[in-house]
This record gives C-alpha cells, sequence and structure tokens, in this order.
C-alpha cells in the first residue's frame, strides 16, 4: 500500500491546473457493473453488459493516488454491487491513507456483518444503503429480488458499526404514493439522513419511463408529505426530496458543472463528467489505461466539450441563466431532441420542450385511464410492460441500439 501524499506535494500538483479551472472534488469509482438486482431504473448504461474489462485491484489504486494528488477530497465506491468485488476493503483502504473521505453507495447485498468489520478497519466513512420501496412487495419487485428483509439487516448493521445511517430511495409513480410511510421507516432505521431522488430518466429508467413517469398531482402530494415529515422530525433526520427534471420545468447543472467537479471512471477505465455521458455520439472519453487523470480532466476533448457556456446554441447563448443552468443535461438533450449540443429540453424555452410535455402528459392520461390513485405496474393501454436491469436484456438493448427515443414510445 502506499503512503499517504504530503499537504504540500498535493497543493503544488494542484497548483499546476490550468488557470481558471478547478481540479475535481469528488471521484466516483465505479468499480463494477455487476450486480444481483435488477432495478428499472438503474444509471448504469443499458449496454453495460458490453463492457467486462473490469480495472484490477493495481489500476484502482493508480487511479485513486492520481485523483488525490490532483486534489479530489471524496471518493464514492459504486456500481453495480460494489460489494462484488472481493479486493473492495484493499481499495478502501487505499483510498483512507489517501487522506480521501470514503463512501460506499450499496444495495447492501454482501454487507454481512464481518464484511463491515472489515470495511471498518479499513477505514470506510460512510454507507449510503439503497430502498426501493417501504413494503416488502413493491422492493422486491422493482429489483425483481427478494432483498427488503436483507436490507433491513444491512441497517442494523450500519448502525451497529457506528456509520451515519444514510439511505437513498428512487422516487417513481410505482411509489411516490407510499413517500410517507417511507420516510417513517427510515426513521424507524435510525437513518440520520434520506435522499428521495425523483427519477431522472435516462439509461434504464428511460427505457421504463412509461411505467414510471407520475402525475402531477402526485408529485405535488409527495412534497407536501415530505414537509409534514420535515415539521413533525426536526433536526433528528434530514430530509432531501430531489425535484424531477421534467416536472419543475427548470433544467439542471450536470453534475454541478460538466468537468467541475465530479469525475468518474467506469468499471472498464473509461473516465466520465458523469456517468452516464459515454451515450453521447461524437464524443471522445479517454481510459485510465491509455492516459492519466489529470490530462484526462484538464486536457481530453471529452471533458472540455461542454465546459463553461461557449458551446452553447440558442436560446442558451443569449439567456440570463446560462450560467445557473449551463445548458442543462447534455444526455438528456440526446435522449429527448436527438442532439446533445441543444438546449436541455425540460426547459421552457428549448424548442424541443414539447416533448417533454407530450410524456408529461401523457402519464396523467395514463393514470386517469387507470383510476384515481391506481400504481399498477401495466397500468394503462399501449404501456410496453417493464424491463428488468440484466446482462440479457442490456445485450438485447445493445444489438438494438442501445438508446430508445421518444418517438419510439
Amino acid at each position: 500500500m502506499t503512503t499517504a501524499m504530503s499537504p504540500a506535494t498535493a497543493g503544488d500538483l494542484t497548483a499546476m491546473a490550468p488557470s481558471g479551472l478547478n481540479p475535481p472534488l469528488w471521484l466516483l469509482a465505479e468499480l463494477t457493473y455487476r450486480c444481483p438486482l435488477h432495478c428499472v431504473f438503474c444509471y448504469n448504461p443499458v449496454d453495460f453488459a458490453a463492457h467486462t474489462a473490469e480495472l484490477d485491484t493495481a489500476e484502482w489504486r493508480r487511479v485513486l493516488q492520481e485523483g488525490r494528488a490532483m486534489g479530489a477530497v471524496q471518493c464514492g465506491f459504486s456500481g453495480g454491487e460494489p460489494l462484488l468485488r472481493a479486493d473492495l476493503e484493499d481499495m478502501v483502504a487505499e483510498a483512507a491513507q489517501l487522506g480521501y473521505y470514503t463512501n460506499l453507495i450499496t444495495s447492501g447485498v454482501g454487507l454481512t456483518a464481518e464484511r463491515a468489520a472489515r470495511l471498518r478497519a479499513a477505514g470506510l466513512d460512510h454507507i449510503q444503503l439503497s430502498f426501493q420501496d417501504s413494503t416488502r412487495e413493491i422492493n422486491d419487485f422493482l429489483t425483481n429480488t427478494r432483498t427488503y428483509g436483507l436490507k433491513h439487516e444491512v441497517a442494523r448493521i450500519i448502525k451497529d458499526n457506528g456509520w451515519p445511517m444514510v439511505m437513498n430511495v428512487v422516487i417513481h409513480r410505482l411509489n411516490i404514493e407510499h413517500i410517507g410511510r417511507i420516510i417513517e421507516m427510515a426513521h424507524e432505521l435510525g437513518a440520520e439522513y434520506i435522499e428521495l431522488a425523483n427519477t431522472q430518466y435516462y439509461s434504464w429508467a428511460f427505457v421504463n419511463r412509461d411505467q414510471l413517469l407520475p402525475t402531477r398531482q402526485q408529485l405535488i402530494d409527495a412534497e407536501a408529505e415530505t414537509n409534514r415529515w420535515r415539521d413533525k422530525l426536526g433536526d433528528r433526520m434530514r430530509i432531501f426530496f430531489v425535484a424531477p427534471d421534467y416536472h419543475e420545468g427548470r433544467p439542471k447543472k450536470c453534475m454541478n458543472g460538466w468537468g467541475n467537479v465530479f469525475l468518474t471512471v467506469t468499471p472498464d477505465g473509461t473516465a466520465l463528467p458523469c456517468h452516464t455521458a459515454r451515450m453521447l455520439p461524437g464524443l471522445s472519453f479517454p481510459n485510465v489505461r491509455d492516459m492519466n487523470l489529470r490530462d484526462i480532466w484538464f486536457d481530453s476533448e471529452g471533458f472540455n466539450h461542454y465546459r463553461g457556456t461557449g458551446w452553447m446554441k440558442e436560446p442558451c447563448s443569449s439567456c440570463p441563466d446560462k450560467e445557473k443552468d449551463l445548458g442543462g443535461c447534455r444526455c438528456q438533450a440526446y435522449l429527448l431532441a436527438n442532439d446533445p449540443d441543444v438546449a436541455d429540453p425540460v426547459c421552457p424555452k428549448s424548442p424541443h420542450h414539447d416533448r417533454v410535455m407530450a410524456a408529461v402528459d401523457q402519464a396523467e392520461s395514463r393514470a386517469a385511464g387507470a383510476g384515481c390513485g391506481q400504481a399498477a405496474p401495466f397500468a394503462g393501454s399501449g404501456v410496453q410492460p417493464l424491463v428488468f436491469r440484466g446482462p440479457k436484456e442490456s445485450l438485447q438493448l445493445a444489438a438494438a441500439g442501445a438508446k430508445l427515443k421518444t418517438t419510439d414510445h
């Protein structure tokens, strides 16, 4: 294992950054695309099964060292399911020794008391545990696994080890009406923090958008219920409600700005400014096997292409909010408008905003046809069945082009 760099060394390397361009602060290490769950909203690429050449332990250690030398201070270990990597403890220990704040993002599958003790000894600072619902039926349906009871046991293990109890729940039509019970469950499990992350529609969630997109009223009711629980719990649990792009009508900065804060390294070593950017056509993203992180971050075409505002077209280029949202999500622009250079279609000023409104209106009409309050998986006529994330399904989607456009729905 390497020793931690001195602050002087880290400072010297950070000072080498080009003027006006900050180093990454957050390094996301996607260790594997393998996962025992089959979530219908997974953000892994739909063609993940075509990317199988995972970095080995030594390669990941070098990535961690290079990231820390640039000035990155937080390291998240994710996947897929990162606990499927037998060398996870080695990489956590390396990151802790280098001085990162370390975070494990997990479904909980594979986190036994014994393994938790090893991760604690390695220096892991924080675990984010995902749940899919407050009910066993929906939780297990959405993942096509029987993991509801296991997740409750993992929550106890996290608390027993003194880690902050941080829960993440992706919110969509099939669980949004349970949001009060979800918050109550988190409180009962001793969570200090819960993130209610409304689904963002790319990757597998885009494939399943017809089934997952909630109605406007469901979102209004969910946010009101969240606020009631905030008032009830006060500072005993922090509740974050992440607004959905489609309904909010305001584009968000991609990962707080393309190539500004976050650097993702995928299982096969491809470096990305956001975890879904490899879908974008015409861009070349380097691999850490071929280029060091500093050159990737500061000099590569893929990271520089959408930095700042110089790339923008109208209406973004003259918009007074362009510095606030930086044009929104490039992947969303590509999926909805088939052009990653245009304004994010969730913005009302976008010439493609009608495509977002059509999707929202379609969710409204299907909900009306299914009956008030009904959240059946196949509610409404003409809706394609849910596609569960899996290697077979991934290869089928890859063979079909790996991208479904709105016009295909």
